[in-house]
Protein backbone atom coordinates (compact mmCIF):
# COMPACT_ATOMS: atom_id res chain seq x y z
CA UNK A 1 0.00 0.00 0.00
CA UNK A 2 1.43 3.37 -0.93
CA UNK A 3 2.17 5.67 1.77
CA UNK A 4 -0.66 8.76 2.21
CA UNK A 5 -0.66 12.49 1.93
CA UNK A 6 -2.68 14.14 4.56
CA UNK A 7 -3.10 17.44 4.49
CA UNK A 8 -3.81 19.75 7.97
CA UNK A 9 -5.07 23.58 8.10
CA UNK A 10 -4.55 26.07 10.68
CA UNK A 11 -0.74 26.89 10.55
CA UNK A 12 -0.55 29.51 12.62
CA UNK A 13 1.48 29.21 15.83
CA UNK A 14 1.52 33.08 17.78
CA UNK A 15 0.21 33.48 21.50
CA UNK A 16 -3.24 32.75 20.16
CA UNK A 17 -2.24 28.88 18.73
CA UNK A 18 -3.84 27.31 15.56
CA UNK A 19 -4.11 23.26 16.21
CA UNK A 20 -2.44 22.78 12.50
CA UNK A 21 1.42 22.74 14.51
CA UNK A 22 0.28 20.30 17.06
CA UNK A 23 -1.99 17.70 14.55
CA UNK A 24 1.48 17.74 12.46
CA UNK A 25 3.30 16.56 15.36
CA UNK A 26 0.74 13.79 16.18
CA UNK A 27 1.04 12.47 12.57
CA UNK A 28 4.53 12.37 12.71
CA UNK A 29 4.34 9.89 14.81
CA UNK A 30 3.90 6.68 14.01
CA UNK A 31 3.86 7.66 10.34
CA UNK A 32 4.19 4.96 7.42
CA UNK A 33 7.53 5.59 5.39
CA UNK A 34 7.23 8.32 2.29
CA UNK A 35 3.83 9.65 4.07
CA UNK A 36 3.75 13.38 3.48
CA UNK A 37 2.14 15.98 5.75
CA UNK A 38 1.17 18.90 3.21
CA UNK A 39 0.39 22.26 5.28
CA UNK A 40 -2.54 24.29 4.26
CA UNK A 41 -2.07 28.63 5.52
CA UNK A 42 -3.86 31.68 5.45
CA UNK A 43 -1.64 33.76 5.99
CA UNK A 44 2.44 33.41 4.77
CA UNK A 45 3.90 34.73 8.26
CA UNK A 46 1.94 31.34 9.77
CA UNK A 47 4.93 30.23 11.47
CA UNK A 48 4.11 26.63 10.73
CA UNK A 49 4.54 27.07 7.16
CA UNK A 50 8.46 27.25 7.99
CA UNK A 51 8.83 24.43 10.10
CA UNK A 52 10.54 21.71 7.60
CA UNK A 53 10.65 19.16 10.19
CA UNK A 54 7.04 19.04 10.05
CA UNK A 55 5.56 19.79 6.52
CA UNK A 56 6.59 18.06 3.36
CA UNK A 57 4.66 21.36 1.12
CA UNK A 58 2.51 23.81 2.22
CA UNK A 59 0.23 25.81 0.15
CA UNK A 60 -2.04 29.19 1.07
CA UNK A 61 -5.91 28.84 0.99
CA UNK A 62 -8.05 32.00 0.54
CA UNK A 63 -10.21 32.18 3.21
CA UNK A 64 -13.39 30.23 2.67
CA UNK A 65 -15.97 32.94 3.55
CA UNK A 66 -14.67 35.08 0.06
CA UNK A 67 -15.92 32.10 -2.60
CA UNK A 68 -16.59 28.76 -1.88
CA UNK A 69 -15.92 28.14 -5.86
CA UNK A 70 -12.77 29.83 -5.30
CA UNK A 71 -11.81 27.58 -2.49
CA UNK A 72 -12.35 24.59 -3.82
CA UNK A 73 -10.65 25.34 -6.65
CA UNK A 74 -7.55 25.90 -4.77
CA UNK A 75 -8.09 22.76 -3.48
CA UNK A 76 -8.27 20.84 -6.90
CA UNK A 77 -5.25 22.48 -7.60
CA UNK A 78 -3.24 21.76 -4.32
CA UNK A 79 -4.74 17.80 -5.38
CA UNK A 80 -3.76 17.94 -8.53
CA UNK A 81 -0.20 18.91 -7.52
CA UNK A 82 0.77 16.51 -4.53
CA UNK A 83 -2.32 14.34 -4.10
CA UNK A 84 -4.20 14.77 -1.23
CA UNK A 85 -6.25 11.57 0.35
CA UNK A 86 -7.07 13.46 3.60
CA UNK A 87 -8.05 16.62 4.82
CA UNK A 88 -7.97 17.59 8.77
CA UNK A 89 -9.62 20.80 9.38
CA UNK A 90 -8.93 22.32 12.15
CA UNK A 91 -10.31 26.15 12.29
CA UNK A 92 -13.52 26.76 13.56
CA UNK A 93 -14.34 29.50 10.59
CA UNK A 94 -13.52 26.51 7.89
CA UNK A 95 -16.00 23.72 8.54
CA UNK A 96 -18.80 24.85 7.28
CA UNK A 97 -17.12 24.71 4.09
CA UNK A 98 -15.62 21.72 4.30
CA UNK A 99 -18.71 19.82 5.31
CA UNK A 100 -20.72 21.65 2.41
CA UNK A 101 -18.35 20.28 0.22
CA UNK A 102 -17.67 16.61 1.24
CA UNK A 103 -19.05 14.91 -1.63
CA UNK A 104 -16.92 17.20 -4.24
CA UNK A 105 -13.84 16.38 -2.05
CA UNK A 106 -14.89 12.47 -2.57
CA UNK A 107 -15.43 12.75 -6.07
CA UNK A 108 -11.06 13.95 -6.15
CA UNK A 109 -10.75 11.03 -3.64
CA UNK A 110 -9.80 13.29 -0.93
CA UNK A 111 -11.38 11.76 2.98
CA UNK A 112 -12.69 13.70 5.78
CA UNK A 113 -13.89 12.86 9.16
CA UNK A 114 -16.50 15.61 9.96
CA UNK A 115 -19.58 15.87 11.78
CA UNK A 116 -22.53 17.31 10.11
CA UNK A 117 -23.88 20.68 9.44
CA UNK A 118 -26.75 19.78 11.82
CA UNK A 119 -24.30 18.83 14.79
CA UNK A 120 -21.84 21.84 13.85
CA UNK A 121 -25.29 23.93 14.93
CA UNK A 122 -26.23 21.85 17.94
CA UNK A 123 -22.95 22.87 19.76
CA UNK A 124 -23.07 26.16 18.98
CA UNK A 125 -22.35 28.67 21.53
CA UNK A 126 -26.18 29.94 20.53
CA UNK A 127 -27.52 26.38 21.33
CA UNK A 128 -25.81 25.42 24.12
CA UNK A 129 -28.42 25.40 26.74
CA UNK A 130 -30.07 23.32 24.17
CA UNK A 131 -27.47 21.04 24.29
CA UNK A 132 -26.98 20.86 28.01
CA UNK A 133 -30.86 19.75 28.20
CA UNK A 134 -30.72 16.89 25.53
CA UNK A 135 -27.34 15.85 27.75
CA UNK A 136 -27.78 16.22 30.86
CA UNK A 137 -25.35 18.84 31.35
CA UNK A 138 -25.40 22.07 33.21
CA UNK A 139 -24.35 25.08 31.19
CA UNK A 140 -24.35 28.62 33.05
CA UNK A 141 -27.19 30.94 32.26
CA UNK A 142 -26.79 32.42 28.41
CA UNK A 143 -28.21 34.67 26.49
CA UNK A 144 -28.03 35.52 22.75
CA UNK A 145 -27.82 39.34 21.68
CA UNK A 146 -28.08 40.79 18.28
CA UNK A 147 -28.13 45.00 19.09
CA UNK A 148 -26.47 46.82 21.88
CA UNK A 149 -30.37 47.68 23.02
CA UNK A 150 -30.84 43.76 23.82
CA UNK A 151 -27.26 43.78 25.80
CA UNK A 152 -28.49 46.84 27.93
CA UNK A 153 -31.28 44.97 29.13
CA UNK A 154 -29.35 41.23 29.28
CA UNK A 155 -28.13 42.21 32.99
CA UNK A 156 -32.05 41.17 34.07
CA UNK A 157 -31.61 37.48 32.86
CA UNK A 158 -27.67 37.50 32.85
CA UNK A 159 -26.18 39.32 36.14
CA UNK A 160 -22.57 41.14 35.91
CA UNK A 161 -19.91 39.84 35.97
CA UNK A 162 -20.63 37.88 32.22
CA UNK A 163 -18.67 36.97 29.54
CA UNK A 164 -19.98 38.39 25.68
CA UNK A 165 -18.51 35.64 23.41
CA UNK A 166 -18.28 35.61 19.55
CA UNK A 167 -19.71 33.28 17.14
CA UNK A 168 -16.46 31.50 16.57
CA UNK A 169 -14.01 32.94 18.50
CA UNK A 170 -13.51 35.31 21.63
CA UNK A 171 -14.19 35.90 25.39
CA UNK A 172 -14.17 39.00 26.92
CA UNK A 173 -15.39 38.97 30.78
CA UNK A 174 -17.55 42.43 31.44
CA UNK A 175 -18.14 43.56 34.07
CA UNK A 176 -20.62 46.98 33.71
CA UNK A 177 -22.70 48.34 30.46
CA UNK A 178 -19.83 50.20 29.44
CA UNK A 179 -17.23 47.69 29.24
CA UNK A 180 -20.14 45.38 27.61
CA UNK A 181 -21.04 47.67 25.12
CA UNK A 182 -16.65 48.21 23.52
CA UNK A 183 -17.11 44.15 24.09
CA UNK A 184 -20.08 43.48 22.11
CA UNK A 185 -18.69 46.33 19.12
CA UNK A 186 -15.54 44.56 19.05
CA UNK A 187 -16.89 41.00 18.90
CA UNK A 188 -19.37 42.29 16.22
CA UNK A 189 -16.53 43.76 14.08
CA UNK A 190 -14.62 40.45 13.93
CA UNK A 191 -17.42 37.55 14.22
CA UNK A 192 -20.48 39.84 12.98
CA UNK A 193 -23.87 38.68 15.20
CA UNK A 194 -25.31 37.13 17.31
CA UNK A 195 -23.12 37.58 20.23
CA UNK A 196 -23.63 35.14 23.45
CA UNK A 197 -23.53 36.60 27.07
CA UNK A 198 -22.70 33.47 29.44
CA UNK A 199 -22.64 34.24 33.06
CA UNK A 200 -19.48 33.93 34.63
CA UNK A 201 -18.91 31.15 37.21
CA UNK A 202 -15.78 30.61 40.08
CA UNK A 203 -14.14 27.21 39.67
CA UNK A 204 -11.62 25.44 38.09
CA UNK A 205 -11.10 25.48 33.94
CA UNK A 206 -11.12 22.44 33.10
CA UNK A 207 -10.74 20.96 29.36
CA UNK A 208 -11.34 17.18 27.43
CA UNK A 209 -10.43 16.35 24.12
CA UNK A 210 -12.18 13.45 22.07
CA UNK A 211 -12.80 11.72 19.51
CA UNK A 212 -16.81 10.38 18.14
CA UNK A 213 -17.32 7.79 15.87
CA UNK A 214 -20.85 9.14 14.87
CA UNK A 215 -22.63 6.73 16.04
CA UNK A 216 -23.22 7.77 19.53
CA UNK A 217 -19.54 6.42 20.83
CA UNK A 218 -17.08 7.78 22.11
CA UNK A 219 -13.78 6.56 20.23
CA UNK A 220 -10.87 8.33 22.83
CA UNK A 221 -10.49 11.32 25.17
CA UNK A 222 -7.68 12.70 27.82
CA UNK A 223 -8.96 15.32 29.93
CA UNK A 224 -6.25 17.84 31.05
CA UNK A 225 -6.35 21.16 33.51
CA UNK A 226 -4.78 24.24 32.50
CA UNK A 227 -1.68 25.14 34.62
CA UNK A 228 -1.15 28.83 32.98
CA UNK A 229 -3.75 30.86 30.95
CA UNK A 230 -2.96 33.72 28.71
CA UNK A 231 -4.74 36.53 28.77
CA UNK A 232 -6.49 35.51 25.66
CA UNK A 233 -7.70 32.62 27.75
CA UNK A 234 -5.69 30.09 26.32
CA UNK A 235 -3.58 27.85 28.18
CA UNK A 236 0.16 27.91 28.04
CA UNK A 237 0.83 25.30 30.15
CA UNK A 238 -1.41 21.86 31.15
CA UNK A 239 -1.45 18.23 32.47
CA UNK A 240 -3.20 15.27 32.43
CA UNK A 241 -5.79 14.13 34.51
CA UNK A 242 -7.67 11.37 36.03
CA UNK A 243 -11.38 12.38 35.77
CA UNK A 244 -13.81 10.02 35.21
CA UNK A 245 -16.31 12.46 35.77
CA UNK A 246 -15.13 14.87 33.29
CA UNK A 247 -14.78 11.93 30.77
CA UNK A 248 -18.59 11.65 31.76
CA UNK A 249 -19.41 14.92 30.44
CA UNK A 250 -17.83 13.82 26.71
CA UNK A 251 -19.59 10.46 26.24
CA UNK A 252 -22.87 12.04 27.15
CA UNK A 253 -22.50 14.84 24.93
CA UNK A 254 -21.16 11.99 22.41
CA UNK A 255 -24.13 10.37 23.01
CA UNK A 256 -26.53 12.87 22.73
CA UNK A 257 -25.14 14.42 19.69
CA UNK A 258 -24.04 11.15 17.83
CA UNK A 259 -20.95 13.82 17.48
CA UNK A 260 -18.83 12.77 14.34
CA UNK A 261 -15.24 13.65 14.49
CA UNK A 262 -12.65 15.00 17.49
CA UNK A 263 -13.94 17.84 19.39
CA UNK A 264 -12.84 19.82 22.78
CA UNK A 265 -15.25 20.31 25.91
CA UNK A 266 -14.50 23.09 27.93
CA UNK A 267 -16.12 22.63 31.56
CA UNK A 268 -15.83 24.43 35.14
CA UNK A 269 -16.03 22.83 38.30
CA UNK A 270 -17.51 25.25 40.50
CA UNK A 271 -17.04 25.60 44.38
CA UNK A 272 -19.65 22.58 44.81
CA UNK A 273 -18.00 20.66 42.40
CA UNK A 274 -20.40 20.91 39.56
CA UNK A 275 -19.21 20.51 36.08
CA UNK A 276 -20.74 23.86 33.71
CA UNK A 277 -20.15 23.54 30.04
CA UNK A 278 -18.21 26.38 28.71
CA UNK A 279 -17.72 25.32 25.36
CA UNK A 280 -17.69 22.51 23.02
CA UNK A 281 -15.48 22.94 19.87
CA UNK A 282 -15.65 21.04 16.69
CA UNK A 283 -12.35 20.78 16.15
CA UNK A 284 -9.11 19.20 17.53
CA UNK A 285 -7.50 22.14 19.87
CA UNK A 286 -4.20 23.46 19.78
CA UNK A 287 -3.03 21.12 22.74
CA UNK A 288 -3.80 18.03 21.07
CA UNK A 289 -0.21 16.76 20.61
CA UNK A 290 0.10 16.32 24.74
CA UNK A 291 -3.06 14.10 24.29
CA UNK A 292 -0.66 11.74 21.48
CA UNK A 293 2.25 11.96 24.48
CA UNK A 294 0.13 10.47 26.55
CA UNK A 295 -1.00 7.14 24.54
CA UNK A 296 -3.83 8.83 22.24
CA UNK A 297 -3.25 9.95 18.99
CA UNK A 298 -6.21 11.21 17.66
CA UNK A 299 -5.06 12.92 14.35
CA UNK A 300 -3.54 9.37 13.36
CA UNK A 301 -6.96 8.00 14.06
CA UNK A 302 -9.22 10.51 12.27
CA UNK A 303 -6.91 9.95 8.99
CA UNK A 304 -7.96 6.10 9.58
CA UNK A 305 -11.19 6.93 9.89
CA UNK A 306 -11.09 9.08 6.70
CA UNK A 307 -9.57 6.68 4.77
CA UNK A 308 -12.77 4.25 5.95
CA UNK A 309 -10.80 2.51 8.61
CA UNK A 310 -11.71 1.49 11.83
CA UNK A 311 -9.39 2.13 14.44
CA UNK A 312 -9.74 1.23 17.54
CA UNK A 313 -11.24 2.78 20.99
CA UNK A 314 -8.72 4.37 23.07
CA UNK A 315 -9.24 4.07 26.68
CA UNK A 316 -6.13 4.32 28.38
CA UNK A 317 -3.86 7.34 28.93
CA UNK A 318 -1.01 8.59 31.02
CA UNK A 319 -1.98 10.59 34.17
CA UNK A 320 0.94 13.50 34.92
CA UNK A 321 1.83 14.43 31.70
CA UNK A 322 2.33 17.96 30.75
CA UNK A 323 3.02 20.31 28.01
CA UNK A 324 4.13 23.52 28.84
CA UNK A 325 4.77 26.43 25.06
CA UNK A 326 7.66 27.88 24.25
CA UNK A 327 7.95 30.76 21.96
CA UNK A 328 11.58 30.27 19.42
CA UNK A 329 12.26 32.01 16.10
CA UNK A 330 11.80 29.83 13.63
CA UNK A 331 14.00 30.60 11.39
CA UNK A 332 13.66 31.00 7.44
CA UNK A 333 14.72 31.30 4.22
CA UNK A 334 13.61 34.79 2.30
CA UNK A 335 13.20 33.02 -0.93
CA UNK A 336 11.00 30.62 1.08
CA UNK A 337 8.81 33.25 1.52
CA UNK A 338 9.07 35.12 -2.08
CA UNK A 339 7.70 31.31 -3.00
CA UNK A 340 4.74 31.62 -0.39
CA UNK A 341 3.99 35.30 -1.42
CA UNK A 342 4.44 35.40 -4.91
CA UNK A 343 3.06 31.70 -6.06
CA UNK A 344 1.13 30.77 -2.72
CA UNK A 345 3.25 27.79 -2.49
CA UNK A 346 6.72 25.97 -1.08
CA UNK A 347 7.30 22.99 -1.73
CA UNK A 348 10.57 20.78 -0.74
CA UNK A 349 12.96 19.02 -3.23
CA UNK A 350 12.11 15.61 -4.36
CA UNK A 351 14.28 12.61 -5.47
CA UNK A 352 14.23 12.15 -9.11
CA UNK A 353 10.81 9.82 -9.89
CA UNK A 354 9.36 10.93 -6.41
CA UNK A 355 5.69 12.55 -6.53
Amino acid sequence: MRAKTIAVTGMNATDNPAPGVGVMRSLREGALPGEQHIGLAYDALDPGIYAKDLVSDVFLLPYPSSSLEVYLARLEYIHERVGIDVIIPTLDAELPAFISSQAELRSMGIGTFLPTREQLDLRSKANLADLGRRAGLDVPEAAVVTSVHELARVHERVPYPFFVKGVFYGAKLVTCLDEAIAAFHHVVAQWGVPVIVQAAVAGEELNVIGLGDGEGGLLGAVPMKKLVITDKGKGWAGITIKDPELLAVAERFVKASRWRGPFEVEVIRDRRGRYQLLEINPRLPAWVHLATAAGVNLPRAIAELALGGRPKAMRDYDVGKMFVRISIDQIASIEDMERIVMAGEVRKPRLAGAA
